[in-house]
């Protein structure tokens, strides 16, 4: 139980909770336990959708799945991480996504009226749940924003000036791995690798594992507009 204690607190929707407040919350709510395999589908997209997941252990990843079959992986969840919280109350209660382990995992199930609930006893939960809610918010605005550029460049250049705002250098530090990286862009890796390499080649930018160097900060605004 103290491991599940700690895994939730590592969550956002738990975050600053004392142990004895959480088990009190967790002895007034109905939530669910399931284990599934590696490849054994958690949902799939168009599923009914009552509650929240948070996952436990293992690894899960959100992907598309096409007509023609090709899947898309949208994001990778490890444990802690929360989903469904967004749809959850929406109007069409349905998974936006397919869901399916890469591990053996575990998740906490946790209905649209334990959340309610669990938001009246405890104010911090409700602090917790809307900043919850504001950064997936914020994060699909991103997301979106990228999307809406139509070449790899044009969405490694966005990324690259949003990050030199944040950081306020020209060498930005990337905490993402290169799939990572290649899933929040919606390409391939293979293909992300390839338009770095040219723009190296072009001396836009230099780039090792972990950071990536802006090298013409004029030319790289000139990407995107």
């Amino acid at each position: 139980m103290l491991n599940l204690e700690n895994i939730l607190k590592s969550s956002v929707l738990f975050k600053n909770i004392v142990d004895d407040n959480l088990n009190d919350i967790l002895s007034n709510i109905n939530y669910k336990m399931k284990s599934f395999n590696k490849n054994e589908l958690i949902a799939i997209e168009g599923d009914p959708l009552n509650s929240i997941g948070i996952l436990i252990s293992g690894n899960v990843e959100i992907q598309k799945i096409y007509p023609s079959g090709k899947t898309l992986t949208i994001s990778t969840l490890s444990s802690g991480n929360i989903f469904g919280e967004v749809i959850v109350f929406s109007q069409k209660n349905t998974y936006p996504a397919t869901l399916v382990p890469i591990t053996s995992s575990e998740i906490m199930f946790i209905s649209k009226e334990d959340i309610l609930k669990i938001c009246t006893i405890n104010p911090d939960i409700l602090k917790n749940f809307m900043s919850l809610l504001s950064n997936k918010i914020l994060m699909l605005n991103k997301k979106v924003k990228t999307l809406s550029y139509q070449t790899i460049r044009e969405k490694i250049a966005s990324y690259l000036l949003d990050e030199y705002s944040k950081q306020k250098k020209l060498l930005i530090k990337i905490p993402y791995s290169r799939q990572e990286m290649s899933e929040q862009f919606a390409v391939t890796r293979p293909s992300l690798s390839r338009e770095l390499i040219k723009m190296r080649e072009e001396e836009l930018i230099d780039f090792d594992r972990n950071t990536i160097l802006i090298k013409d900060l004029d030319i790289l605004e000139d990407c995107i507009f």
